[in-house]
Order: structure tokens, then sequence, then C-alpha cells
């Protein structure tokens, strides 16, 4: 399908995937969200989640990318013959687009605090990791403009250069690095006087914080951490060749995404207590808190800027992703628009952000349905697109495609996961999709 565009080894292309999933949906949402909902309740939730549906759904988006090989606009009408069906494809495309946009924020504020930690070392600011005000920096639109502007300026120039002279090689270097940069944040903050506190928050499930609103925002982050429902992981499979392994990969991506998931767990809330901070802080929780970990290291300040590249890679491969998707389908493979419509695409992210980012600032006052603009981006691509896209995939899946069809696309199958696989993609994931996504409304 793509010559230009194709996955060199199984390895690059399970890291760009796994990170396009992880992101900041494990390392930034998941703590702010077990944090407003429950904290191991929430925990147990996504865990069940993630292995029963989200693992399923994603072997399905692998498969439909497999065998279809085309662009996501167009994947379903090909599959199936039934042209309005690309309106799935285009859901996913809207999906992403303001998913970029809310989620370019984020993005914003770690490359902010790369500049201002730069500072401190080269002694232009004074240093001192505890003396960065979080609430001052994200209320100014100056700061805020021009991080955004540089995120969403760097993801472009990655999109420029394709999938595998950027994403993939840049995936098999930073992605461990991350890893092992938690693991050292995780024992530095479990290492803290009072750290079994946090521990237990997160580990210990509580009956009365199971309800239908945690549930629901379970199932998005389960969701928004896997990048499922926006067709964007179709799109990296479609990239692959055809002797990658689907489900070895779909594991891999989940074991990686619940692993860093309970890390960045373990990174914030055990220092929670020590420093007084709230588990409900919200958005900002990460950056308020990782902050005060680092400053009790050696090194703390060095080795939170090293942190901060490695994080800002980790949200560039989500960021990616995200304007790929849009790019190919604008491009149809034609590499002399990919540049155009690449920074076209961006200047209009961009635009659509700039509400996003002031909701934290001078647009604070407005509230409205799931609360800030922010907030009602965020919720209207993780509890409705999202799960309206997996909903339509699953019964396109289930109900329309060829078995053997599938049956190919999943690949060689001596232990017969197959068959519990359909019938779960077939009689039971659209009706749980559905039943959580109508509770919601009620």
């Amino acid at each position: 399908m793509r010559k230009e565009s194709q996955w060199k080894t199984s390895t690059g292309f399970i890291l760009a995937s796994a990170g396009s999933a992880i992101g900041l949906g494990a390392m930034w949402k998941f703590p702010y969200m077990a944090g407003m909902y429950g904290g191991g309740a929430f925990l147990l939730m996504f865990l069940l989640f993630t292995i029963l549906v989200g693992l399923p759904l994603l072997i399905m988006e692998f498969i439909v990318g497999r065998v279809g090989r085309t662009y996501t606009t167009e994947i379903y009408s090909k599959l199936t013959n039934k042209k309005w069906l690309n309106i799935i494809g285009w859901n996913g495309n809207i999906a992403v687009f303001v998913l970029f946009g809310f989620y370019s924020v984020i993005g914003g504020w770690i490359v902010i605090y790369i500049g201002i930690v730069l500072m401190q070392l080269l002694h232009v600011l004074p240093s001192g990791l505890t003396d960065i005000a979080f609430e001052s920096i994200i209320s100014n639109p100056v700061y805020t403009i021009m991080g955004q502007f540089i995120f969403i300026g760097l993801t472009c120039a990655i999109v420029m250069l394709g999938v595998e002279k950027g994403l993939e090689k840049a995936s098999k270097i930073m992605m461990p690095l991350l890893f092992i940069f938690l693991l050292v944040i995780v024992a530095k903050s479990l290492s803290l006087e009072g750290a079994s506190e946090g521990v237990r928050f997160l580990f210990q499930p509580r009956t009365e914080d199971i309800t239908m609103e945690s549930m629901l925002f379970a199932l998005g982050q389960s969701f928004f951490a896997l990048s499922l429902g926006t067709t964007g992981m179709i799109t990296y499979a479609s990239y692959a060749s055809k002797e990658m392994t689907i489900k070895s990969s779909a594991l891999s991506i989940v074991v990686m995404n619940i692993f860093i998931s309970i890390l960045a767990g373990l990174a914030i809330f055990p220092a929670l207590q020590v420093f007084g901070y709230e588990p409900t802080e919200g958005p900002g929780l990460l950056f308020k808190v990782l902050p005060l970990v680092f400053d009790k290291m050696h090194y703390g300040t060095l080795f939170y800027f090293t942190f901060l590249i490695l994080f800002l890679f980790a949200a560039l491969t989500s960021s990616i992703s995200l304007l790929e998707l849009n790019v190919s389908n604008l491009t149809r493979n034609d590499n002399s628009k990919r540049s155009r419509v690449a920074l076209l695409t961006s200047l209009a992210v961009l635009i659509i952000s700039i509400p996003a980012m002031l909701s934290f600032g001078s647009l604070s006052h407005i509230q409205f349905g799931a609360g800030t603009i922010f907030d009602n981006m965020d919720f209207l691509v993780s509890n409705i697109l999202m799960p309206l896209g997996a909903l339509a995939t699953t019964l396109v899946v289930g109900q329309l495609l060829d078995k053997n069809l599938l049956k190919q696309g999943f690949g060689s199958d001596r232990f017969k996961f197959f068959y519990p696989w359909y019938a779960l993609v077939k009689y039971v994931l659209p009706f749980v999709i559905l039943a959580v996504f109508i509770l919601q409304l009620l």
C-alpha cells in the first residue's frame, strides 16, 4: 500500500505503537484520573477494562488495519462494500483532531518546564525545583502559546520525515530510557517518609468508590491510553508487514501500558502525603508533584531535565500518531503534499487548542458540561467519540466481515485463541460498550 511508510522491524512497530498508546495517557492522565475517581477502585476497573475490553479491541483494530491496508476514511467501504460506513473513519479523524487540540496543551506545559529547568541548569534562573509555580505558568498565555507552538511544530516536523525516518528509530532508544527513569522516580518516591499511605491509596480498592461515573471514566481511560476508537492503531497496523504478529504485539502494548500506568501512580501517590497535595488535584498533578520528588535527589535538577526530555518524547509519540492519521488520509500517499498538509493541519490544531489552553487562565470562568473547555474537549473524545468509534468497528468486524478473512488476519493460532476472541467481539463487547455509554447519559 505505502512503500514509503513501513515499519522496518517488529520492535520498532511495538515501541512506536506503545508510545502512541502510552504517551500522556499512562504517564499524565492515569494518575490524575485515579486520584479523582478512587485510587485503588479506579485501578481495578481500569485493569479489568484494559484486559477484557481493551486488548480484544486492540487486536481487532490491528486486524482491520492489516487486512484493509488503506486509509481509514476508505478502509470500511473496502472491507464491506458499504461506502456509508466510512463515517467511522471520519469519526476517528474528528476525534484525533480534537484530541490533538487539548493534548497539545499538556505538551506545551512539558516544553515550558524544559525551558525553565534548562535556565536553572545554566544559572539564568535561581536553581530550585520547588520554586516552579505551576498555576502561574499555565495561566500565562504568552508561555502557554509559545509552548504549544513548539510542541505542535516538533510534531509536524517529525510527521514530515515519515514513519521509518523519524518515529521508529527514536522509539528504540527513548522508550527504554523512559522506563528506566520511571523506575528511578518510583524508587525515590517510595523511599519518602509516609509513602505507604500513597501505595495503599493506589492498590486498596474501596467499594464506595465504584460508581457508574468512575466506571465510565475507567473505560474512557482504557480507550484513551490504548488509542482505541480513533482508528489510529488501524493506521499503524496498515504500515506493518504481514510477518508481524498481531496478538503478541497487542499483548506487549497492553502490558507496557499497564506497567507504565502503575509506575506513574507509584511515582505520584506516595509523594502526595509528604508534600501536602490532595489526589484530586486534577490535570496538573504530575507537574506539581514530580519536581518535589526530584528535588530530594542528588543532581535532581539535571535528572529532572533528562526526564522531561524523555517525557516530551512520550508525548510526541502520541501526538505524531494523531497528526499522521489526518495527514495520511488527506495526502493519499502523495508525498509531495505531505509537508503542506502537515503544516496546514498543525495550524488548524493550534487554533482550536487556544480555548483549551486559556481554560486554565483567562477563560477558566467558563464552566459547562464536564467542566472547563479543556475538560469538555477531553470528555468529548475520551467518553463519546472513542467509545462510538470502537463500538462501530466492533459491529463491523463482528457482524459484517468474513470470518475466514478475520482468521487470516489473526495469524497462526495453535492455542485456538481466535474463537474466544471472535465471540467476545461479536457477542459481548458491543453490549458492554453500549451499556456503559448509555448509562452515562442517564
